[in-house]
């Protein structure tokens, strides 16, 4: 992984360990020279992180929607901005940027990023690993749904499993450049077969 894309809050969240794992995260992708893609903010917790990574020497690249920039959140010091006309253009340019993604806590934004990036790879649009850092059990409510879902039956085992998860940054990095994509024919063809079998039932 050359280049991950990192979705996290705008604002510093309540915990300290919120933003002390913002400058983790960033410490570690220096360590491994891996380029950061982000949203481009100069706030919250998109700040320590590119703020880290820019003052260790590494790479820092934002991806704004100009109407953002007009707003003056935008951060100036960066390696490079790229400023687009929308939220859609700017989530297409992130997937297109980036090798892989990391979710953090946050807020709206965050989960919308992410639940973009979890259907690209469902649908097997790219084949890129997707990590949640699991900082002080955030996340955990999100994942529970994803559990309920998946015993609901309107997510495929394979597909839950195939979001990587973790709450330190190191293993997280670490599991995701093991990661290997499912297979999209077989659950294809599995939904297709529940499908006419209930079609028979009924």
């Amino acid at each position: 992984m050359n280049s991950i894309c990192v979705f996290c809050g705008s604002s510093m969240g309540t915990k300290p360990e919120y933003r002390q794992s913002a400058k983790a995260l960033g410490e570690i992708l220096l360590k491994k020279n891996i380029q950061l893609i982000y949203g481009g903010a100069n706030v919250g917790l998109m700040q320590i992180l590119a703020d880290t990574v820019l003052e260790g020497g590494g790479e820092a690249i934002g991806i704004m929607p100009r109407i953002l920039v007009e707003k003056e959140v935008a951060h100036l010091n960066l390696t490079k901005m790229y400023i687009v006309e929308s939220m859609s253009e700017r989530k297409s340019l992130m997937v297109e940027l980036s090798d892989a993604f990391i979710a953090m806590p946050g807020g709206f934004g965050t989960l919308d990023e992410l639940a973009e990036v979890i259907t690209y790879n469902q649908l097997r649009l790219t084949d890129k690993p997707i990590g949640i850092l699991n900082i002080a059990g955030f996340f955990d409510p999100l994942l529970s749904f994803f559990d309920h879902i998946t015993e609901e039956g309107f997510l495929r085992h394979e597909h839950r499993h195939n979001l990587i998860v973790d709450a330190n940054c190191e293993n997280l990095i670490k599991k995701m450049n093991e990661f290997q994509p499912v297979a999209m024919d077989k659950w294809i063809s599995d939904i297709m077969e529940e499908t006419k079998k209930a079609g028979e039932i009924l």
